[in-house]
């Protein structure tokens, strides 16, 4: 699950009641609240596994290892080979 629509659908109820109430709650859009959880999936999959960048991202539902790189640097500000050599 990777959009609002996906978490909609399987709480059964409509993607804008689910946005207006996960911001009302928690002050940050649902899209927000999805980036970090895949992020954080992301980071512990490169710190305690030694599958490659690309694995990673396979494995989290992208279907180019390049998107994920830039949506990695993008919600993080780094690409994902930065990361795991910190």
């Amino acid at each position: 699950m990777r959009t609002a629509q996906d978490f909609a659908a399987g709480l059964s109820v409509n993607v804008n009641y689910l946005n207006r109430a996960v911001k009302e709650i928690t002050g940050k859009p649902t899209s927000v609240h999805i980036a970090a959880r895949i992020v954080a999936e992301a980071k512990a999959l490169m710190l305690h596994s030694d599958w490659s960048v690309a694995e990673i991202a396979y494995a989290l539902g992208f279907e180019y290892p390049a998107y994920f790189n830039n949506y990695f640097r993008r919600v993080t500000g780094m690409t994902p080979n930065s990361f795991r050599k910190v």
